[in-house]
């Protein structure tokens, strides 16, 4: 893969495609700038080098050009972040000859998530060269992450270099013992990652609803707990490898709310009326052994419904064992990340990755066709 390094940018435009993909609130401010944070590095070198940039980002998914949906907030944002004036460019045939311009939403152009490569050319014309830095959108194959790359001088900035590297390097040449904490909803979304790291891990440890197809296909009551049908063949298909691990307690409530009644499980059976929404504490206790213990841990996805305070302690208890340990820590985006900004923790780890969606398919070890067209 290309870096910043292969590329003379002195007296150039550069095309920066930036993943500022941000959160906003009801009167358009931003909430996290952390996305915006993250690509400040590969920004203020390219200026330092002489480049003048041109910015291009997506933010949510319009379907025509809805105002809710304008990168204003973040040009604002990034002003302040950069001591200079950004300027938003609402047309793409109207781009001014700033030092920092950002194009305005690129997902307001038709042909953007069709990969469409007459768009393509109007955004190289805007430029010599081409720096993608939005690992949070490189497992797209759009017009501005893919196929302008092949258009124009390519090559990965600061962050995309990181995330790719970081990633890789923990698949191929880990500290042992490499674990693997997987939670969330689904088994179907993530038995790929599970397959790879049961390939690659020295543990694999299950959490949040996800593990209750895996009891399901062991014939276990699992109550009125969120359970994917579709996930319970994937989870019988890995359950018999020795590296997986399954919470041998719970944490239930009779309602999905801060407020409803909660018992404790020991053992994995789900009374009828009441949810699963936590790993219990010997679970709770066991995993945060395990990541201690680790050389290296990977971890994408809560052990429960942490947004809720009486089913946050066993998310909890990963996060702040994530914060303790000596091991190599990376934290694959999405709401692990925003677990650890709930708890405080988020500056404890090694590596969060800006891209919940795109480190999961690099992990699995997809292609991802925005870092595919810089090699």
């Amino acid at each position: 893969m290309r870096t910043l390094e292969d590329l003379d940018v002195e007296g150039k435009r550069v095309l920066v495609r930036v993943d500022f993909n941000v959160p906003l609130d009801g009167h358009q401010n931003i909430t996290d700038d952390a996305r915006i944070r993250a690509a400040l590095p590969t920004l203020e070198e390219l200026r330092e080098k002489g480049a003048r940039l041109v910015l291009a980002a997506h933010l949510g998914r319009p379907k025509d050009r809805e105002p809710e949906f304008s990168l204003r907030p973040a040009a604002d944002r990034l002003s302040e972040l950069l001591g200079t004036d950004v300027e938003l460019a609402e047309d793409l045939d109207h781009v001014p000859d700033g030092d920092v311009v950002m194009l305005e939403n690129v997902r307001y152009e038709k042909g953007e998530t069709k990969n469409d490569p007459e768009l393509a050319k109007r955004y190289a014309a805007l430029a010599d060269v081409y720096v993608n830095d939005a690992f949070g959108a490189a497992h797209r194959a759009h017009a501005s992450t893919e196929a302008v790359a092949h258009l124009l001088p390519s090559v990965a900035g600061r962050l995309l270099e990181r995330e790719v590297r970081t990633l890789n390097g923990i698949l191929e040449d880990p500290r042992r013992p490499l674990v693997a904490v997987v939670g969330g909803a689904k088994v179907t979304d993530k038995i790929g990652v599970l397959e790879a790291f049961l390939d690659r891990a020295d543990e694999v440890l299950i959490g949040g609803a996800m593990c209750f197809p895996f009891f399901k296909a062991q014939g276990h009551s699992v109550g009125d707990s969120l359970c994917e049908e579709e996930g319970v063949e994937p989870a019988r298909r890995v359950m018999g490898n020795e590296k997986l691990r399954l919470p041998v307690d719970l944490v239930a409530g009779e309602e999905f709310n801060a407020d409803t009644p909660v018992r404790a499980i020991d053992g994995v059976d789900v009374p009828e009326g009441w949810m699963g929404l936590d790993i219990g504490p010997s679970t709770a206790d066991r995993y945060a052994d395990s990541v201690k213990n680790a050389g290296t841990v990977f971890w994408n996805g809560p052990m429960g419904a942490f947004e809720l305070e009486p089913f946050a302690a066993g998310t909890r208890a990963v996060a702040e064992a994530m914060a303790a340990t000596s091991a190599t820590t990376v934290v694959g985006g999405g709401d692990s990340a925003a677990a650890l900004a709930q708890f405080g923790l988020d500056d404890e780890v090694d590596h969060l990755s800006t891209g919940g969606g795109a480190s999961l398919e690099l992990v699995e070890g997809k292609p991802l066709p925005g870092v595919e067209a810089l090699k």
